[in-house]
């Protein structure tokens, strides 16, 4: 016991957290952003101000 102590004293603990097995929900999950949110349809006033600023934008390039 007092050969434990010391190693833990010497090199310190690790604590580490149980691991879980991962679930497959059967959903996919993407990091693409949604056509509707870029387009502002859903209703959020930022969206839409930053939708007409990507239609400026887009427009100047023609």
């Amino acid at each position: 016991m007092s050969n434990e102590i010391d190693e833990i004293i010497e090199g310190g603990m690790v604590f580490r957290g149980a691991s879980k097995p991962k679930v497959d929900d059967g959903k996919v999950k993407t990091k693409a952003k949604k056509k509707k949110y870029i387009t502002g349809a859903h209703g959020s006033g930022s969206a839409k101000q930053k939708a007409m600023y990507r239609q400026k934008r887009a427009n100047r390039r023609k």
